[in-house]
């Protein structure tokens, strides 16, 4: 049997559910609103530095596939973190958007695969 997780895991970029926390489901006029947090765990590139949570940078809002039939919206607040020694703000490089779009990479990459048919 799945655990939530899993089962997230079946609707949601995997990416996000291992390192945002989902803080807020909305749904309104056939639009699923899905608000999510990076969870408070420094990224371990940085793992040398002592670093201090510092709040998040401005939320993105990206598109993702529409489950039964209705429009998603991904509300992605992602963390930022001051080095305590040097005062550098530091945070993950997340590739969450495909270029030039404001889809994640998969619905991005799915909907190029559909168009060449």
């Amino acid at each position: 049997m799945l655990n939530d997780a899993e089962l997230l895991k079946l609707f949601l970029p995997e990416l996000l559910i291992e390192h945002f926390e989902i803080v807020k489901v909305e749904e309104e006029n056939k639009i699923v609103h899905i608000y999510f947090d990076e969870k408070n765990t420094a990224p371990k590139e940085f793992s040398s530095l002592l670093l201090q949570s510092k709040g998040f940078v401005p939320e993105i809002t990206v598109d993702d596939f529409p489950l039964r039939g209705k429009t998603v919206k991904l509300h992605i607040k992602r963390r930022r973190w001051t080095d305590t020694k040097t005062g550098n703000i530091i945070q993950r490089d997340w590739n969450l958007i495909a270029k030039g779009t404001r889809m994640t990479q998969d619905f991005a990459e799915f909907l190029k695969k559909i168009s060449r048919y």
